[in-house]
């Protein structure tokens, strides 16, 4: 461990996800501060992160369980012992911001990906309801968690606008939007992936439908892959779905009673997914997200994308210049907007992309911290 003075803490590291994201960029943007987090459920996966993260009393004991620990969490952040702190930059989705509230003194900058959807949102994620002793606490965290945002002294950043609009709601306060960053000019940089696929993969390159749409996610509910199966359905054209997750099953069922050809592509390489991406006619997104890292990588790719009307995939995807925007998913709606898909493919999604790269992201960090760098 360093000697450094300075902190970047994380609630918990997973093996992939927009959050890790992040918390990578932040660990190669300032590589002596020390790293906190609860918990590390990938060792081994991020090599640079392992050297550097100091576990919580939770990680320690083996408790790892997300809906279970919630009630016990902030407590931990409060009390966590960070020595002669210069400053701290907190990468927060649940509590770990509440580290600013027994430490005002220290300059703190929190980046959130979003007020914790446990507890603000949970119809948006219905962990904590899943849990009897969570349930009926949930008044009270947030009260809790307002309360330990105005007791702290921190400086707070959102991943978009949409999110902006949320930590003004439960939190009361203000905060910079900056947009996370995604690999695009590594995406950008190779105008065909197929060349990039293994022989296995292009057998499944060979074996796609000449036409299709593209759904790429976690298969679970709120990713909303069913819509691009209806709605795909509705216009006679085929569908690609590429990810894993407990969802698989019941999608193949849909996609049967629809009666269209879904091929499913399970856990694709990075190269074989951005293949997907350029020969997709377009990335169809209906999941409401705080940001939506996909549908930047898609364009980066020259797919356009089709999204919902909410979240925060809406501020990336320009509506009818890099994709579409729909409030409905009828068929007319989505016939349409693949009709105009067809003219956006190229360059302008690819432009619109490389206004997301990882050099934007530390830019407007620095700038947002220039008080303590």
């Amino acid at each position: 461990m360093t000697s450094s003075s300075t902190y970047i803490v994380h609630e918990w590291i997973e093996g992939v996800g927009g959050a890790e994201k992040v918390l990578n960029e932040f660990a190669r943007m300032f590589p002596n501060s020390d790293i906190r987090c609860l918990w590390n459920s990938a060792p081994g996966q991020h090599v640079e992160l392992d050297r550097r993260t100091t576990p919580s009393v939770i990680g320690r004991i083996g408790l790892r369980n997300k809906a279970l620990t919630l009630p016990f969490m902030s407590p931990v952040w409060r009390t966590m012992k960070l020595d002669s702190a210069d400053w701290i930059l907190v990468s927060s989705h649940l509590f770990a911001h509440h580290i600013a509230a027994s430490r005002p003194d220290i300059p703190t900058f929190v980046y959130a990906h979003t007020p914790a959807r446990y507890i603000w949102y949970p119809e948006l994620d219905t962990r904590s309801a899943r849990v009897p002793l969570v349930r009926p606490l949930l008044k009270t965290l947030r009260e809790y968690d307002r309360y330990c945002v105005t007791k702290g002294n921190a400086k707070y950043a959102a991943n978009s606008r949409y999110v902006r609009d949320r930590i003004s709601a439960c939190w009361n306060v203000e905060s910079d939007v900056i947009y996370p960053p995604v690999e695009v000019d590594k995406i950008i940089g190779v105008r065909d992936w197929t060349n990039e696929v293994t022989g296995t993969e292009q057998g499944i390159l060979d074996n796609l439908p000449e036409t299709f749409v593209l759904g790429a996610s976690r298969f679970v509910p709120y990713k909303r892959l069913d819509l691009v199966i209806e709605a795909a359905a509705r216009v006679g054209v085929d569908v690609v779905l590429a990810g894993s997750g407990p969802d698989r099953l019941k999608l193949e069922q849909i996609a049967e009673r629809a009666g269209t050809r879904c091929l499913f592509v399970d856990r694709p390489s990075d190269s074989l997914l951005y293949a997907l991406y350029q020969r997709a006619e377009a990335y169809v997104f209906p999941a409401i997200e705080d940001f939506g890292i996909m549908p930047v990588e898609a364009m980066a790719a020259g797919a356009p994308v089709i999204t919902g009307s909410l979240g925060g995939a809406t501020e990336s995807v320009i509506d009818k210049k890099t994709g579409v925007h729909l409030a409905e998913w009828d068929q007319s709606s989505f016939d349409s907007a693949l009709r105009l898909c067809s003219q956006l493919k190229g360059e302008a999604p690819r432009l619109r992309a490389a206004e997301f790269s990882n050099l934007r992201f530390e830019e407007r960090i620095k700038t947002w911290m220039h008080s303590v760098l």
